[in-house]
């Protein structure tokens, strides 16, 4: 039974002082049926992507909240949990129930409202996604961890602060034309190198904002998909773990889970590397897109630095990385991060993205949890598979 997304949705991300969770959630499920030309009595469940509502506003039981504030009820609903990851989770779970012929149209959204805490309690609420006993309860902070890893690319591979750097400059750039964005502003290397140094080497400009947002896909099978105009179907599922603690890892510069997830993405799919036009990838840290576009295969184990470096991840590159703007511009909502990349990988595949790339034919989305704990991959193409 093949899959397709048919309708994409997605409030404007950034710090929403006066608005909710449950307000954003409604807009962005809305939106995606409208795109999808479908009301809410063609759905027929609900998965929901969220890291950690009960820490940032005191909500637990989002599935059935969220489902009642739709109109949903009493259809089933489901909240996902991965972390950062909690979108892509959602995503793959309501595929593989389509998959399994118990739903043919279910909406997935993602949603997290971050911004209603201090910065304090927010570093402390996302740390949860570490090893709690080895990690966070002795101060290591996420902007820590992913500093340890960016270490030791630097020292392996000779991987230079500039390089780290261009990657949110071309994140930055690609997210002018962005209306959804948080920023929408242009950055140097020389800006990035003069923010202040949360954990050495990575700076401020390097780091993923605290964002408030939601985003939201209709799924739908082959069954019914002929009633929609340009459904994108999904060619490919992968999904791997790894440890939590960072120091039980065969190694700090490759995440695991990465890889498992795109192999098995790549081989349900019979596509390699070489294929994917452009990717939506997971830089809540520079050195996350750097080490993403390695373990995806894009360029070899090392050369990441100089991958960015040579232009090769711009829109007009050899491999276009984040094309809207990615985590660093866009924002960094973790439950809804997972989503909204398939939302702009949906996009682009379309025709109607805001920095469209011309002549795509297969895009990929890659959502990461924690420090690459998990990580979820999905290939997306305008061909179904036979």
């Amino acid at each position: 039974m093949n899959v397709a997304v048919v309708g994409v949705g997605q409030t404007k991300f950034g710090e929403h002082w006066g608005r909710s969770l449950r307000d954003m959630a409604i807009e962005a499920g809305l939106l995606s049926t409208q795109d999808a030309g479908i009301g809410l009595d063609d759905v027929q469940s609900l998965y929901i992507g969220n890291m950690s509502s009960g820490n940032f506003i005191g909500q637990e039981h989002l599935a059935a909240l969220i489902a009642d504030q739709l109109g949903l009820s009493p259809k089933p609903a489901v909240k996902c949990e991965a972390a950062c990851a909690s979108g892509g989770l959602a995503f793959r779970q309501a595929y593989l129930a389509i998959k399994s012929g118990m739903a043919d149209v279910v909406m997935v959204l993602g949603v997290e409202k971050m911004t209603d805490i201090t910065g304090e309690h927010a570093i402390s609420a996302l740390m949860a996604a570490g090893d709690q006993e080895w990690e966070s309860s002795i101060g290591l902070t996420f902007a820590g961890a992913y500093a340890l890893i960016a270490r030791r690319h630097m020292e392996m591979f000779g991987t230079t602060q500039e390089q780290l750097a261009m990657v949110s400059v071309n994140n930055h750039k690609n997210a002018l034309n962005n209306p959804f964005a948080q920023f929408n502003m242009n950055i140097t290397v020389e800006d990035v190198l003069k923010s202040s140094m949360v954990a050495e080497p990575l700076h401020l400009l390097d780091c993923s904002p605290i964002t408030d947002g939601s985003a939201a896909v209709i799924l739908a099978n082959e069954r019914g998909v002929s009633r929609f105009e340009k459904p994108v179907w999904i060619l490919g599922s992968g999904h791997g773990t790894d440890t939590l603690a960072l120091h039980d890892r065969k190694s700090l510069v490759e995440m695991l889970a990465t890889r498992t997830a795109a192999k098995q993405a790549y081989d349900m799919a019979g596509l390699s590397a070489r294929n994917i036009n452009f990717a939506e990838v997971h830089d809540c840290f520079s050195i996350n897109e750097i080490v993403a576009i390695e373990d995806l295969g894009f360029c070899g184990k090392g050369e990441g630095g100089r991958f960015v470096e040579d232009g090769s991840i711009a829109v007009d590159g050899e491999k276009p990385i984040n094309a809207t703007g990615g985590l660093k511009a866009i924002g960094h909502p973790v439950g809804a991060t997972g989503v909204r990349q398939i939302v702009d990988v949906v996009r682009q595949l379309r025709g109607d993205s805001y920095n469209q790339i011309s002549g795509c034919e297969y895009g990929l989305a890659l959502n990461i949890g924690g420090s690459g704990a998990t990580s979820i991959a999905h290939i997306f193409g305008m061909v179904g598979r036979k």
